[in-house]
Parts: C-alpha cells; structure tokens; sequence
C-alpha cells in the first residue's frame, strides 16, 4: 500500500489526505481540534461571512478564535463582492488564517439568496473576479470549494476550475451534486474526475464519503489528492483515523470501544464549556451528545433525557452513566 499520501497546500505539507469539511454550527474550534487529534489532515473552520458590519458579533469573534490550533489554521469566508471577499481574506489573516477557502459550494437558501456560496457557480465573470481579488489580496494560500454546477443541466465545474487555476487558486473542493440537489441523492463523482483530469491544482472529492472503503473507492474513481468529509463526521470523529489507517494499509481499523469514545467525548465536552462558557456550551454540546450516541441502545430515551440538563456536571455525569450502562449491557436509566 501506499505511505505517503498527504498533500501540499502552499508550504504546507499535509500529514493525511482525509480533511474535515467546513459546517456550520459544527465545526467549531473544539470540533476542529478534535478531528485534527483524530487525524483529520486540515479542519475547515465554520463559514465566516465577509460582511463587515457582523464583525463584532459574538458568533464572529468565536469563529475568529484560533488559539491552540494545528497549523494550517484554513478559515472559509464567504460573499458576493471581489473588494469586499479581498478585505476579508485580509483580516481573517490578520487574525490568524493561513490558508483562506472561498465558498462557492453552500446550497443554503439563505445563503444562495444573496448570490453568494453555490449560486456563484451562475455568473462564471464573478467567479474570476472573486478569486483574483482574495488571491491578490493575501499572501498566503487561497483554496476554492464548489459544487459540479447549477443545476443537472448546468454543470460547470470543469470551467470554474480552469478560471480558479489561472487565478492562483491552490486547491480546489468539489462537492459531487449541483446547487439544485442540495444534500438530496446521490453524490456523482464523474465530474470531479474529469476536473482532476483537466487541471494541475490539488482536487479534493467530498460528498456521501461515510467509511474508510468507500474513501479509498472516491479516491481510485476520482484521482482526487485527497477527500473531506461532513456530515459523516458529526459524533464520529474517529472516521478520520479509520480512513487514514485503511489508505495506508489496506486493513480496517479495529471499531472504536465505548471507552475510546467515552474519553474523545469527555474531552470534546469539557473543551466546549471552556470555548462557549457553561450556559452555551452545555446546549451547544447537546446535538454532539445525540450525534455520538445515535447508534447505541437507549439513544433516543438519553437524548430526551439529556437535553433537559442544564449544568456542565450534570451532563458530563449522565453522558459517562450512559456509556457505563451500554459496557454492562444494560437498559438506560436516568
């Protein structure tokens, strides 16, 4: 099998090939740094809008947080205007970014309402004068994620991608559905396939990637440099290692213990009551709690049980019961 399959942003040599995708209300710090734990090659951070006056909103000055972050420290941004995109590349570098991704992929309505993230992939002249404008703004490396297109009548990744490698784009993301699909369907990776043959920038295949196969799948299919995963990694940060273990061996990773999980998910809580404070932290924790612990007997009765409690002891306490309960093979029991 092959060793070494990282790839290079800019001067960054990347330790692994499976990066975590930028997703909002998910990818904070404390998620980021986890998946990085995990093995996760680059953390994306959440979406950062350009927009000036929501610079001094609490939700921005948590995302502008990079403290104790792996480099490279990648942050998403996202806009409609070239001068502006510009302005904010420069002050999240300011603030710590090292490489700056440009959202050209988010299907959300109120996203592609203001024309921005996917409903970019409409106006091609916009395009090139948005990543002309980052890339030109900033010295250090400029990424672009999409999607494959519009709609299935309109898949325009290939020129998207040629506009973005002229550009001094870096790397590029492709996300294998149009705008129109959202999360519906089946990704299709055809596209990226025919992207990565047309182009000399490092591609990374993402959507529907949920397990160390089908990652390896994607990547022989693509000739991608490397993969992102989403959704798949939302109480499941493990993925990561299993993914890296399997490309680099050809054998699967022994399933995560209780006890594994147990500890990842404790350290994640604690980290989340430390960047959030106690009152956000505790409610922000508790899709985590049900994302981790989906899968297990009684998950449905904890969750209820679990999104009353209000204080960071509490919820760490039930959470530890809850997965001491499943190693005895019991029912659970508040």
């Amino acid at each position: 099998m092959q060793t070494d399959i990282a790839m290079q942003i800019g001067p960054y040599h990347l330790t692994s090939p499976v990066f975590l995708a930028p997703m909002a209300g998910v990818t904070d710090r404390p998620f980021r740094q986890l998946c990085r734990q995990l093995g996760a090659g680059l953390a994306v951070s959440e979406m950062v809008s350009a927009d000036p006056t929501l610079r001094n909103s609490r939700k921005t000055r948590l995302r502008l947080d990079h403290e104790g972050e792996q480099a490279p420290v990648s942050v998403q941004i996202a806009g409609t205007e070239p001068l502006i995109m510009a302005d904010a590349a420069r002050f999240n570098v300011d603030h710590g970014a090292q490489v700056i991704d440009i959202n050209m992929g988010c299907p959300a309505k109120k996203v592609c309402n203001v024309l921005a993230g996917s409903a970019l992939l409409k106006d091609v002249d916009k395009v090139a004068a948005i990543v002309e404008s980052v890339v030109n703004a900033v010295e250090v490396p400029v990424t672009l994620k999409i999607r494959t297109g519009w709609d299935s009548n309109n898949r325009n990744a290939v020129q998207v991608a040629r506009i973005a490698e002229e550009a001094g784009i870096q790397a590029l993301t492709i996300h294998g559905r149009t705008r129109a699909c959202a999360y519906r369907g089946e990704a299709e990776y055809e596209t990226i396939a025919e992207v990565k043959s047309r182009i000399n920038i490092p591609v990374i295949a993402n959507g529907d990637i949920t397990s160390a196969d089908k990652a390896k799948r994607v990547l022989d299919q693509t000739g991608a440099d490397a993969i992102m995963i989403g959704r798949a990694a939302q109480g499941q940060p493990w993925i990561f290692r299993e993914i890296n273990h399997f490309l680099q061996t050809g054998e699967y990773l022994p399933a995560a213990t209780i006890d594994e999980i147990g500890q990842w998910l404790e350290g994640h809580l604690y980290n989340l009551y430390a960047f959030y404070g106690d009152y956000m932290g505790v409610r922000i924790a508790r899709k985590h709690i049900s994302w981790y612990c989906k899968t297990q007997p009684g998950a449905e009765a904890f969750r209820k049980h679990i999104n009353q409690v209000e204080t960071p002891e509490q919820q760490i306490n039930d959470v530890m019961n809850f997965l001491k309960q499943i190693i005895r093979n019991e029912s659970f029991a508040a």
